[in-house]
C-alpha cells in the first residue's frame, strides 16, 4: 500500500473514531420501552395465532366434478359413522355396524370406479396373535380389519403403499375425532383417486383397522399375517390426539429422509417439526400409534400424522363431530390426497433399502413453507453457524478495540464480565418459571392454566423475561466505563447470548438431537445482522446497529413462538391424562422459558437503549403478580370447565374374590379403585357431593399381594400402583353372570413339571395374572414364550373381536422337588365390563360427581386362585 492510500485509510479510521467519540448515545423515552415489548406481543397475536389456526375453505358437492377432496361428503360420512355410537373392540357396533358402513362405502366407490384405469378389491380379515407391550403380553383373538387395494390397471408393481387408520373407540366415546375423522378422509381420498383419470405407479392398500385402542392389535395382526403386508413398503399412518384443526407430521422414517422430500413436494398445508418427533419418542407424551407396529413388526418406514388440536375432548364423550371445524376436513383431505398420489408414484418404493440414508431435519414456518434437509447437512450447518458466530464476535470485539482506542484485552475483560452476567440471566430465565411451577404444584395449585392458557404468559413467560432482563439492567445502571461506550457494552451482552446459543447448538448436535435447529435459527439471523453492521459504520454509530438487529429477529421470533406454542397447545391437554406422578407444570414452565429465551434473548437487553428500563421490569413483575393472584385465588385458575376441558376421572367398580389352595373363598370385597389422571387427584371433589370417606391407598397391599391384590389390567395402573386409592363399598358388586374361568385339567410332563389346562370366557376385554412361589417357575405356556423373560408377575391382556370363543391356554410349572400337592403359583383373572355403567348403587355414586368431571368407570370382577 502506498503512502497516499495509507493516509486515506488512516483518515477514514480516524473519522470513524471521531464519529464514535462525538456520538451522544441519546436514549429514547421510557414509554417506548414498554411499546417495544408490546410490539412483539402484538406480532405473536396478530400473525402466529391466526396462521396456527388457519384452515382452508371447505369444498361442497358443487365442486365434485373437479377431482378434488370434497369436505361435504367426508363430513356426511363421519356423521353416519359417529352416530353408530361407541365402537369398542368386540362390540356389535364395532364388529358389525362400523364394518358394514365401511363395506357399503367401498361398494359405492367401486360402483363409480374408472375400470379402464384401476382395479379395486376389498375384504374383511380376522387376526389372532400376541405381542409384548410395556409390562404386559397383549393377546388378541378375532380382531377385524377392512382392507382395500386400489391397483393401476395391468400393473406389474409388487411394491405397495399402505394407508392406515382405525375405526374402533375407547369406552364412553363416539370417537368422531379419534379416529373416525381419518377413516372418512381415507374413504374420500380413495374415492377421488379411483374416479380420476390420473394413473398411479404402485397399488395402494387402505387399511381400516378395528382394534387400535386396546394397544394396537389389528395393525399387528395385519402386518404379521395378511398376505399383502410383505408387499407394503411405505406407510402413511393417520391418527388423532385431538379433534379438529391441522394435521401434524410428528414421526418419519426411521432413516428414510426421502419420505420427507415427498412430503414437501406434495403437501398443500405443511405442519411438521423434528422437535415433535423427538419429544414424542422420548415418552413425554402419554400416547402411541399403529406406526409403532408397522415399524417394529413389519420393518415398514413411513409418515405418522395426526390431529393434535383440542386434546381436551380426546377419548371422552365430548369427541363429537360438532367440535370439528369443516375446514379441518379440507386441510387434512388436501394433504393426504396429494401425499398419497405422490408416494404412489415414488420410484423409491421399488427399493427402499437403497434409500435408507439416515434421518431428516424438518419443520414448517407458520404453515406457509416447509424446510427439510438431511441430518448430515444439519450437523454441518449447526457447527458451521456456531463457528461463524465465534469468528464474527471476535471481529466485532477487535473493531470495538480499534474504534475506542483501547487494547483488545481490555474489551475482552469486559466481555468476560458481561458473559458471566448473561449466563446468570439465562439461568434466571429458566429458573424463575421453574420455581413458580414447583411452588404452585407443591401448594396444590397445579394446572391452573389448563382451561385458561393465557395464564401461561403471566405465570411463566413474564418471570422468564424478568430473569433475562434484571442482571443486564442492573449491570448497565452501575457500570462506569468511559473508555468503552454503553452501546458497545450492549453489543457485548448480545454477543454473549449468541455464544450461549452457539454452545447449545453445538452441544445438542453432538448429543445426536436434530432439534438443535431451534437454537440455530435465531443465531443465523443474528449473525446476518452482525455481518451487515460490521460491513457498514452502523456497528460503531451508537445504537444505530440495533435497527438491523430488531428487523433480523422478526423471522426467528415468529418461528420460535410458533413452535413453542405448538407444544404448549398439545401438551397442556395431555397433562389432564398423564397421571398424577409427574409434575406437568414443569413441562409447560420449561417450554415457556425456552420459548422466551429463543424469542427474546436478543431483544430484551435492548430495553437498556431506552430511558428507565426498570419500568419494563416492574411492569413484568406486576403482570406476574396479577397472574399469580388470578391463578391461585380466583375461579380463573380453577383447571376445569364442563364439556370443554373437564377433569378425567377414572375408577373401577371392583369385586375382589380370593380363593385359597383348597378352594375356599377367603376374601370377598367390593369398592371403587381410583386411578387419577392428572396432578390434582381427588382434591377438586372437596366441597362437592362426592363422598370419599374411607378412601385409602393400596401401597401396603403391593407388598403382600400379587398385583397389589387388584385387577391392575392397564399397564399404567401397575406403573402408578403406589398412587392408586381404594374406596370400600359395603354392598357387594354383582359380578357378571356370564364370566367363566375353569381349571380343565393338569397333567404331569415329567417328574418336576406339571402342565395346567385352563379355559376362560367373558367380556371382550379380560386379563390373566400369574406369579409363582419361590420354589417354582414357569417354564412354558401356550402364549408368547419370549415374554417369560420379563419380571413377574406376568400379565396377559386378552381381547377378542368378532370371535368370542373361550380362551384356552396351558401353563407349565417346574418345581425342583416335584411336589405339586402344595401351592406352586397364584393366578388372577379379571373381566372388564367396559360398556357397562354398573349396578344401581354405582350409577348413583357416579351421579354425585360435579359437572366438570368426565367419568371413565365400569365394573371389573377379579378372582385370584392358588394352584
Amino acid at each position: 500500500m502506498g503512502d497516499k492510500e495509507k493516509l486515506i485509510s488512516d483518515e477514514s479510521l480516524e473519522a470513524t473514531r471521531n464519529v464514535a467519540k462525538k456520538e451522544t448515545f441519546i436514549k429514547l423515552p421510557w414509554y417506548f420501552a414498554g411499546g417495544f415489548l408490546v410490539f412483539w406481543a402484538l406480532l405473536f397475536f396478530a400473525i402466529v395465532i391466526p396462521f396456527f389456526y388457519r384452515l382452508p375453505t371447505p369444498l361442497t358437492m358443487e365442486d365434485s366434478n373437479k377431482s378434488v377432496f370434497i369436505t361435504e361428503r367426508a363430513y356426511n360420512n363421519l356423521y353416519t359413522l359417529a352416530n353408530i355410537g361407541n365402537k369398542l373392540t368386540g362390540s356389535t357396533e364395532n364388529e358389525i355396524q362400523a364394518v358394514n358402513f365401511i363395506l357399503n362405502e367401498l361398494e359405492s366407490i367401486k360402483s363409480v370406479l374408472l375400470t379402464d384405469y384401476f382395479e379395486l378389491e376389498y375384504e374383511v380379515s380376522q387376526a389372532s396373535g400376541g405381542f409384548a407391550y410395556s409390562t404386559m403380553l397383549n393377546t388378541y383373538q378375532g380382531v377385524q380389519n377392512v382392507v382395500a387395494k386400489l391397483s393401476p390397471k395391468n400393473s406389474t408393481s409388487v411394491t405397495y403403499l399402505l394407508i392406515n387408520s382405525h375405526f374402533d373407540s375407547k369406552p364412553y366415546t363416539n370417537s368422531a375425532g379419534d379416529a373416525g375423522f381419518m377413516i372418512v378422509v381415507m374413504l374420500e381420498v380413495l374415492r377421488v383417486i379411483a374416479t380420476t383419470k390420473q394413473t398411479i405407479e404402485h397399488p395402494i392398500v387402505f387399511l381400516f383397522n378395528g382394534a387400535e385402542e386396546g394397544m394396537m392389535q389389528a395393525s399387528h395382526g395385519f402386518v404379521t399375517q395378511h398376505r399383502w403386508a410383505p408387499l407394503c413398503k411405505t406407510v402413511i399412518n393417520l391418527d388423532a390426539g385431538g379433534s379438529g384443526g391441522r394435521d401434524i407430521l410428528f414421526q418419519t422414517g426411521p432413516n428414510h429422509p426421502w419420505l420427507v422430500k415427498h412430503y414437501k413436494e406434495s403437501i398443500k398445508h405443511p405442519f411438521a417439526t423434528t422437535m415433535g418427533e423427538e419429544i414424542f419418542q422420548s415418552g413425554i407424551m402419554p400416547s402411541d400409534t399403529d406406526f409403532r407396529q408397522f415399524n417394529l413388526f413389519g420393518n415398514i418406514p413411513g409418515l405418522d400424522m395426526a390431529q393434535c388440536i383440542n386434546g381436551y375432548v380426546y377419548h371422552t364423550k365430548y369427541d363429537l363431530i360438532d367440535v370439528i371445524p369443516r375446514g379441518a376436513f379440507q386441510n387434512t383431505g388436501d394433504n393426504i390426497l396429494s401425499l398419497v398420489r405422490n408416494l404412489a408414484n415414488a420410484t423409491e418404493l421399488y427399493d427402499i433399502e437403497a434409500h435408507k440414508t439416515g434421518h431428516a431435519v424438518f419443520f414448517d414456518f407458520l404453515g406457509i413453507y416447509f424446510f427439510h434437509y438431511s441430518e448430515a447437512t444439519g450437523i454441518y450447518l449447526n457447527y458451521g453457524v456456531a463457528g461463524a458466530t465465534l469468528i464474527l464476535i471476535f471481529v466485532s470485539i477487535w473493531r470495538m478495540s480499534s474504534v475506542s482506542k483501547v487494547s483488545i484485552c481490555h474489551v475482552i475483560r469486559w466481555f468476560i464480565l458481561v458473559f458471566v452476567i448473561q449466563i446468570i440471566s439465562f439461568a434466571l430465565a429458566l429458573a424463575l418459571p421453574t420455581v413458580i411451577a414447583y411452588v404452585m404444584d407443591s401448594s396444590g395449585l397445579a394446572m391452573t392454566y389448563y382451561s385458561t392458557p393465557l395464564l401461561v404468559v403471566g405465570l411463566y413467560v413474564c418471570p422468564s423475561l424478568v430473569g433475562l432482563s434484571v442482571p443486564t439492567t442492573i449491570y448497565y445502571s452501575l457500570q462506569r466505563n468511559d473508555k468503552l461506550p454503553n452501546p458497545y457494552h450492549l453489543q457485548l451482552a448480545l454477543h454473549s447470548q449468541a455464544i450461549l446459543l452457539a454452545v447449545l447448538a453445538a452441544g445438542v448436535t453432538y448429543l445426536g438431537y436434530r432439534s438443535a435447529y431451534i437454537f440455530v435459527i435465531p443465531l443465523i439471523f443474528y449473525v446476518a445482522s452482525l455481518t451487515l453492521n460490521l460491513l457498514t459504520t452502523l456497528h460503531d454509530r451508537g445504537y444505530s446497529w440495533s435497527g438491523l438487529l430488531k428487523a433480523s429477529q422478526i423471522a426467528p421470533f415468529l418461528y420460535s413462538s410458533y413452535v413453542i406454542y405448538i407444544f404448549i397447545v398439545v401438551l397442556t391437554p395431555m397433562g389432564g391424562r398423564a397421571g398424577n406422578i409427574s409434575i406437568r407444570d414443569l413441562y409447560i414452565a420449561v417450554l415457556a422459558a425456552v420459548g422466551t429465551i429463543l424469542c427474546f434473548g436478543f431483544l430484551v437487553p435492548l430495553i437498556n437503549s431506552f430511558r428507565r428500563p426498570s419500568f419494563v421490569i416492574f411492569a413484568l413483575l406486576a403482570a406476574s403478580a396479577i397472574s399469580l393472584y388470578l391463578a391461585s385465588s380466583t375461579q380463573l385458575g380453577f383447571p376445569y370447565r364442563p364439556k370443554t376441558s373437564g377433569q378425567r376421572v377414572q375408577y373401577l367398580q371392583v369385586r375382589n374374590m380370593f380363593y385359597e389352595y383348597d378352594g375356599t373363598l377367603s376374601k370377598d370385597e367390593s369398592g371403587y379403585l381410583f386411578s387419577y389422571q392428572d396432578r390434582r387427584g381427588a382434591s377438586p371433589f372437596k366441597g362437592t357431593k362426592v363422598n370419599l370417606t374411607g378412601l385409602v391407598g393400596i401401597a401396603d397391599r403391593c407388598e403382600t399381594h400379587m398385583m397389589c391384590g387388584m385387577p391392575l389390567y392397564d399397564y399404567r395402573f401397575y406403573q402408578n400402583r403406589l398412587t392408586l386409592q381404594w374406596l370400600p363399598r359395603s354392598e357387594p358388586i354383582v359380578p357378571p353372570s356370564d364370566f367363566h374361568f375353569e381349571l380343565l385339567n393338569k397333567t404331569s410332563v415329567n417328574s418336576t413339571t406339571m402342565r395346567y389346562w385352563f379355559e376362560t370366557q367373558g367380556s371382550n376385554h379380560m386379563s390373566i395374572f400369574l406369579q409363582t412361589y419361590e420354589d417354582a417357575k414357569i417354564t412354558g405356556w401356550s402364549f408368547l414364550e419370549s415374554y417369560l423373560t420379563n419380571t413377574q408377575p406376568y400379565h396377559v391382556y386378552l381381547t377378542h373381536g368378532i370371535d368370542a370363543r373361550p380362551f384356552n391356554f396351558t401353563v407349565d410349572i417346574w418345581k425342583s422337588d416335584g411336589d405339586f400337592d402344595v401351592p406352586a403359583f397364584q393366578l388372577g383373572c379379571s373381566d372388564h365390563r367396559v360398556q357397562d355403567p354398573g349396578d344401581a348403587e354405582a350409577v348413583k355414586f357416579a351421579s354425585t360427581f360435579p359437572s366438570f368431571s368426565i367419568l371413565a368407570q365400569w365394573p371389573v370382577l377379579y378372582k385370584r386362585y392358588i394352584f
